[in-house]
């Protein structure tokens, strides 16, 4: 890649991230208008707070503080199907990281041929992704709030989370819930973070994921690492390695808030 157009690439993910931004704060203004707006019945803020109630106890119950909103699926349609995601040498420093190419995404990336690195198009519809799950690839325009999540969530919306540089922990649904308790303790006691001045978020997903091939997964975009215990110690290595990374994080300083989705915890 020259440098022309290495520079006009950076200035294209410059322009995108700034209107990832203004969406964001956007969808932030939005809330609070609707917190501040008054004027509502008597009757229906009654039935609101005793919907809010009730699932804020069914929040709880599963370990969370807020009313979750699971985000919104992206529709029918033929599928965009992913071109094999092209593996190669790992060069973490973390064993048994699987790394794919990303060459040309984040710019600086020079890990593989061009020709098959991950995509990054924004597409409608679904995706069918050729890893599972995903790590990188075409995905829907609208990411999701990054959090805690006790049901599983689109692909497409936590790949465009993975672009943005948050770290996406898998795990089975039959995962024993101690051990459910024990990934999102070690989601929480991750500090909040604010890469190249986005608003300050963990940039952490963690959610179920049937047909999982291990019992956990962690996926940042172009890396993955199975486990088969919370308490593995390289999953704090990969947060540490790949989480919102000037390196490794295609679009850094996109945004983790002002998505789409309510996490149990943010």
């Amino acid at each position: 890649m020259g440098k022309a157009s290495r520079a006009k690439l950076e200035s294209t993910r410059r322009e995108k991230i700034a209107a990832q931004r203004a969406a964001a704060r956007r969808a932030e203004q939005r809330r609070r208008i609707l917190l501040a707006s008054g004027g509502v019945l008597v009757v229906v803020a009654l039935v609101l707070t005793f919907v809010i109630i009730k699932l804020n106890s069914h929040g709880a119950s599963h370990g969370g503080t807020s009313a979750e909103v699971i985000p919104p699926g992206v529709g029918s349609g033929t599928p965009t199907v992913q071109a094999p995601a092209h593996q190669v040498s790992n060069s973490s420093g973390i064993q048994g990281v699987v790394e794919y190419d990303t060459t040309g995404w984040p710019a600086t990336s020079h890990n593989g041929p061009a020709n098959e690195a991950l995509a990054h198009d924004h597409v409608t519809g679904p995706v069918t992704y050729s890893l599972t799950p995903p790590v990188g690839g075409q995905h829907n325009a609208a990411w999701m709030n990054c959090g805690i999540y006790d049901k599983p969530v689109p692909n497409e919306r936590a790949v465009h989370n993975l672009e943005h540089g948050a770290i996406w922990i898998t795990y089975q649904p039959s995962l024993p819930q101690s051990e459910v308790n024990a990934l999102r303790a070690f989601v929480e006691k991750q500090t909040t973070i604010s890469p190249g001045g986005a608003a300050a978020s963990r940039y952490m997903d963690l959610t179920p994921y049937p047909g999982l091939p291990s019992p956990i997964v962690v996926s940042s975009w172009g890396f993955q690492l199975k486990v088969s215990s919370p308490d593995d110690p390289r999953l704090q290595q990969f947060v540490n390695k790949f989480r919102a990374s000037s390196t490794y994080t295609p679009e850094y300083g996109g945004p983790c808030t002002g998505g789409v989705g309510t996490p149990l915890q943010k």
